[in-house]
């Protein structure tokens, strides 16, 4: 007989990629019926179908759906703040697409460093790039996990741990696998409204789950949720506006900007899960998702006296309002006939108290002339534009898997995924088109869309008296990202900002709807990119106390070439209650085809005023502008730095850990230390203006314009660029590109221990403690990078977060208490270094307790931040209106509670 035989243990495959992990940031565990206590199985890091959270090489965190739904909070992402120490996401207030689709950091890195999984298969990412992400998740393009209801979870399983040849591109910070409920009887109903202490924010959440019987060997499991809620404001008047009401404008809103969470309207959340044996060794199953919702947000205040491109005019004569370059300040006229100079005054001068009121006597002539127009006739005091958008999400997997020949495992899956945002924006103007302006736009969308296809196989060698399990496989995976444009009105460039023989560089008028302008012609299209990939992954228990692990995987992509990625690990039993653990790993994240190839125009505040930030692709006819103005020399009047480029980033990652087993008490202690070679991100800005005065100086071009729209209109009169190519772009006074600018060190401990107390006879209490210590480091920062954004990847997370968690259950009555440490954190309020917040730790408590009143019926009541503890008080809080930190790890609205009903069937 040989001494290799085949041994038929069924391995895992079940959910397609394996993984391994715990949930509840603890060594998950599950009750047996006498009481105690039986190791969780895990899918996630593993691919074998009988490991245990606690006896895999790297650590998992095991979350049950339980968890997830006895909480305040209705959005996914804050649960997870609480339930996964090192998870961080925040409100995301006036952030532009941000706000529909919050970015969130797992291990203090960026949200596409972590790869999502749903039911082990690769999760679609969401058409939201984060442009404004607060420094660490600027340019990230993640997966919407807010699409998955929380009632149709069964558990998540967090793989802290490297795992780019495991499971791919993005696999960095970890693996967040999200299995969904599996149940083929039985169900849930439930409904909760909930509120703020400050009385706004209401919120209500209705949702159901059902599991069906599909013969007797299938299942259906069907799960929806419905919700909505209020906006917020933890908001203080701007000095800017209060000055303009003290100065008599009663048109000032007050507050004049909103800083809250946005209104979420018509949340719906679809899932099912099927699958059915079609032989004793082979079985069928699919899944898919469907996910709306309308979110619709604030943005900053329009002042009506200096908004540039609306408001602000040049210096006039007091009296006339005719320019006057020892004059006054003034708010710009739009002289209608566009091509007889002179009819019109330059601008309404500022007049009356600090200089703040339009002159009523020109205001009134320029209102009575048909042949001239101001914006304070549409807008006296000025506007606040209003941002949203409606989001679509679905997806669909179908798969075959179970064992052939009575000895390989395998796996064969497809899987689409969609992600669709169209934007709107309202209470705004397009200032060029003067008094024909509308006040709601359209300005387009964007799409992602994903296909993946899997082929996993397994075979379990017997090796002497253990085991050896090799997996190999291969996936293939494409995206496509696309951008809709806008309706004409949200990107036109009309008639008070057009060239004309009378005005040769327009009227100094703004183009494109205000705020978020319109995606441009010249920016529609979509981009494509693929992967192709194969691994092996290879696991083996050749001793009782030793575990070892290895993998590579090679990837092949379209645009950014091919890499190998590997890694080793090992787990060693001390003794029946101490495993020593660690692991080494290499891997890679690749940027999206959105990331490459997306065009983008915000409005961003900077040194006090509202500027729109462009940002290019790199080969686009503006990125070349751009390369050429950062590569080329200072003699020549550039920037003399490095030429910017895009490619691949890649990881180095070890961990070292320690986990316990003693009974009514386990734990996991766990090192980690992740270097982060050449990262994608967002540039900091650069001078757009500049950049277009070096274009003209190296070809040779006189301009006399100092603006951008006067630079780019005598550019194209002199057939330097082709004016179409820069559509939407007349406004802008900055830039930035997605580029390899950086590395980072991220190093950190993460600390989980759990207790089964058992304080009274016949009750049943759990304590759990989670700690998170993360450090990031910056090194090798291009120039491109500001000191602003390098402190902003360094310090605006918390480097501790933790929380201790008291659970207790007793006959019908069910309650828990937790409390969240949250450590200090630096916030460069508005992105603006000149602006920091140095905000201090915190504490808050969340409670509640559930009664059943009859089998099956629970009412429960419950708060979050129980004492209503607000972050650090924003000590520039008069310059934008914003009272706290708004990037607060645990938000800014204070204490809020909640009552739920729940069925169980």
């Amino acid at each position: 007989m040989s001494m290799f035989a085949f041994k038929k243990t069924r391995a895992v495959l079940l959910t397609g990629c394996s993984l391994g992990m715990m949930a509840t940031p603890v060594m998950a565990q599950d009750a047996s019926s006498d009481g105690a206590q039986s190791p969780t199985i895990i899918v996630t890091g593993t691919r074998q179908s009988d490991r245990s959270a606690g006896d895999t090489v790297a650590p998992v965190d095991v979350v049950s759906g339980a968890e997830l739904t006895n909480q305040a909070d209705n959005d996914i992402s804050n649960l997870l703040r609480v339930a996964v120490p090192s998870f961080n996401v925040n409100t995301q207030p006036i952030s532009d697409a941000a706000t529909l689709v919050r970015p969130a950091n797992l291990r203090g890195l960026s949200p596409d460093n972590t790869l999502v999984l749903v039911n082990g298969k690769r999760m679609h990412r969401a058409a939201v790039i984060a442009f404004l992400g607060g420094g660490i998740a600027d340019g990230s393009q993640g997966p919407d996990v807010s699409t998955i209801p929380s009632i149709a979870i069964k558990q998540l399983e967090v793989l802290r741990d490297g795992a780019s040849s495991q499971y791919g591109s993005d696999a960095i910070a970890g693996v967040m696998n999200f299995i969904i409920k599996d149940d083929a009887e039985g169900g849930s109903i439930s409904g909760k409204w909930g509120s703020t202490y400050e009385g706004d924010g209401d919120n209500y959440q209705i949702a159901a789950n059902i599991g069906l019987p599909m013969g007797d060997a299938g299942f259906l499991n069907l799960s929806a949720e419905y919700q909505e809620s209020d906006a917020t404001s933890r908001s203080v008047q701007r000095t800017d506006a209060a000055n303009l009401i003290a100065a008599g404008n009663a048109a000032v809103a007050d507050p004049a900007q909103i800083w809250g969470q946005p209104n979420v309207n018509d949340d719906i959340k679809l899932f099912a899960n099927f699958g059915i044996d079609l032989t004793p060794e082979i079985s069928l199953y699919a899944f898919g998702n469907y996910a709306e919702r309308n979110v619709d947000g604030g943005f900053f205040f329009r002042n009506p006296t200096n908004r540039g491109g609306v408001y602000a005019g040049p210096l006039v004569d007091p009296v006339t309002g005719f320019a006057d370059p020892a004059g006054v300040a003034s708010v710009l006229v739009g002289d209608l006939s566009i091509n007889d100079t002179g009819d019109c005054p330059a601008g309404i001068p500022l007049t009356g108290t600090n200089g703040l009121i339009p002159d009523p006597t020109v205001l009134a002539a320029v209102t009575a002339d048909a042949n001239c127009f101001s914006f304070v006739e549409l807008f006296p005091g000025g506007f606040t534009p209003r941002f949203g958008g409606d989001l679509e999400d679905y997806s669909g997997a179908v798969g075959i898997r179970g064992r052939l020949l009575d000895s390989i495992d395998f796996d064969l899956s497809y899987r689409h995924g969609r992600n669709d945002i169209s934007f709107f924006i309202r209470n705004t103007i397009n200032a060029s088109l003067g008094p024909n302006t509308p006040t709601e736009f359209n300005p387009g969308g964007y799409t992602q869309t994903e296909n993946v296809f899997n082929l996993d196989l397994g075979y379990e060698l017997a090796v002497g008296e253990g085991t050896v399990y090799i997996a190999a496989g291969g996936e293939y995976r494409d995206e496509e990202f696309t951008i809709t444009a806008g309706d004409p009105a949200s990107f036109a460039l009309g008639p008070l900002a057009t060239p004309t023989a009378a005005y040769p560089v327009g009227q100094g008028f703004s183009s494109s709807s205000n705020g978020f302008g319109g995606f441009a012609t010249n920016a529609a299209g979509s981009s494509k990119e693929d992967n192709k990939a194969a691994y092996i992954d290879i696991e083996a228990d050749l001793i009782d106390s030793l575990t070892l692990q290895a993998a590579v995987r090679y990837e092949d992509t379209k645009t950014f070439g091919d890499t190998t990625t590997w890694k080793l690990g090992a787990l060693y039993r001390l003794s029946d209650a101490l495993r020593v653990r660690g692991t080494y790993s290499t891997g890679f994240h690749v940027p999206t085809a959105g990331q490459a190839n997306v065009i983008n125009v915000t409005t961003q505040f900077s040194g006090g005023m509202l500027q729109d930030e462009g940002t290019f692709p790199l080969f686009s006819p503006a990125g070349l502008i751009a390369s050429d103005f950062v590569a080329d020399s200072v003699a020549n009047g550039g920037l003399g730095l490095d030429r910017p480029t895009l490619g691949p980033e890649e990881s180095d990652s070890f961990t070292l850990g320690l986990a316990g087993d003693f009974g009514n008490i386990t734990f996991t202690l766990d090192y980690f230390n992740i270097k982060l070679t050449d990262r994608i991100s967002r540039s900091s800005t650069i001078d757009f203006t500049a950049a277009l005065q070096y274009l003209a100086a190296r070809e040779g071009v006189a301009v006399t314009s100092t603006d951008t729209s006067g630079l780019l209109a005598e550019l194209g009169t002199a057939g330097v660029i082709d004016r179409a190519d820069f559509t939407g772009f007349e406004d802008l006074t900055a830039f930035a590109f997605f580029n390899n600018a950086f590395d980072t060190r991220t190093q950190g401990v993460d600390f989980v221990a759990n207790a089964d107390l058992n304080v009274t006879e016949g009750g049943r209490t759990k304590a759990t403690l989670a700690i998170n210590y993360t450090k990031t480091s910056v090194l090798n920062a291009d120039p491109t990078i500001s000191d602003t954004r390098i402190q902003q990847l360094e310090e605006n997370l918390p480097q501790w977060k933790g929380f201790l968690n008291l659970t207790h259950e007793e006959g019908r009555v069910r309650g828990l208490l937790r409390a969240n440490y949250y450590g200090s954190f630096y916030e460069a309020h508005l992105d603006d270094g000149t602006l920091p917040i140095n905000a201090g730790s915190r504490v808050t408590f969340d409670a509640e307790l559930g009664y059943e009143v009859i089998d099956g019926l629970e009412i429960a009541a419950g708060a979050q931040n129980l004492f209503d503890t607000y972050p650090t008080r924003n000590p520039w809080d008069f310059v934008a209106g914003a009272k706290y930190a708004v990037t607060s790890p645990f938000g800014f609205n204070g204490g809020s509670y909640y009552l739920r009903a729940r069925f169980q069937f």
